[in-house]
């Protein structure tokens, strides 16, 4: 599959994503706490959405991955919101990311991943860091696919098929995005050189080797520490570009939703990530504006 996204990630340095949007928006005054965490502003404060957006595009970053990670027609459904809505928002979600990249004052091409967040971030209780839900893979690829039709109606760049924790949703969603006309990159959330549920990564890697949808392949949303052997082991297995976006090496106590422990997270790493294969290179959770400028600046130029 071809497009001005995948093009752009085989020229030129790599490409800058923006850091964890809920951090962002809670240190604007936003109580995320509830089940559809940053998804919730979708209905009710948009415009904090495209300023969180707009705060990482200032900042450096070149792709902004939208607030639909944990929006689902079924967790809107446990608010009340009917499926017409739900689409609705959805949608809202990519079009207020391209707002964000028409208000940044920057020359520089601007681009919106789709966010798809697993199964489990529907369930909002830290399932996605663990996996094997104990659905079959039918029943994950129809969970994904509807979501995914609405978002690439919406024409984002890329779909983001991100945090990602086994290999049985990750064919699922491979599954899911066939036909529907736009690039994805697959991010497994890792832990070491396994997927939060076992697997090895070069088992994980291998599905998308001979996926056209899938433009690039990596990790999000793990320690910092875990990055460097997963960029090489997914430019090895799958020969596609290398997308890396960590958290800040805290740990999520779904119990008390909060994180705990410390940051390890340093944009130095970026260099590392970047000769080893990585084209797309940012933060994730508790990674704000701050740190994907220091990403930006530590970057090679092109």
């Amino acid at each position: 599959m071809t497009s001005d996204f995948a093009d752009a990630l085989t020229s030129g340095r790599a490409l800058v994503l923006d850091g964890g949007l809920s951090n962002q928006l809670e240190s604007a005054g936003h109580d995320l706490s509830d089940a559809l965490w940053s998804a919730r502003l979708l209905a009710e404060d948009p415009g904090a959405i495209t300023e969180a957006h707009l705060a990482y595009f200032e900042a450096g970053a070149d792709v902004a991955i939208t607030s639909s990670y944990q929006a689902t027609f079924e967790g809107f459904a446990r608010r009340g919101i009917g499926r017409r809505r739900a689409t609705e928002l959805l949608t809202l979600s990519v079009e207020l990311a391209r707002d964000a990249a028409h208000r940044a004052r920057t020359s520089r091409p601007l681009w919106v991943a789709a966010s798809a967040g697993p199964y489990g971030a529907m369930l909002a209780d830290g399932s996605e860091y663990r996996g094997r839900y104990g659905l079959g893979a039918g029943e994950l690829e129809r969970f994904h696919r509807p979501r995914l039709e609405v978002l690439a109606t919406a024409r984002p760049d890329v779909l983001a098929l991100e945090t990602v924790p086994d290999t049985e949703e990750a064919a699922a969603l491979l599954r899911a995005v066939r036909g529907l006309g736009v690039p994805a990159w697959l991010s497994y959330t890792v832990v070491g050189d396994r997927t939060r549920a076992g697997q090895p990564l070069e088992e994980a890697f291998a599905l998308a080797a001979d996926a056209e949808e899938v433009i690039a392949v990596g990790v999000n949303c793990c320690a910092p520490e875990d990055v460097a052997g997963a960029v090489e082991t997914a430019a090895r297995v799958a020969g596609k570009p290398v997308v890396a976006y960590p958290n800040s090496g805290e740990a999520w106590d779904a119990r008390a939703r909060a994180w705990q422990g410390r940051s390890s997270f340093a944009a130095e790493r970026v260099r590392g990530w970047r000769a080893a294969g990585a084209r797309l290179v940012g933060g994730c959770c508790r990674v704000g504006p701050g740190a994907i400028r220091s990403v930006a600046a530590a970057l090679p130029p092109a």
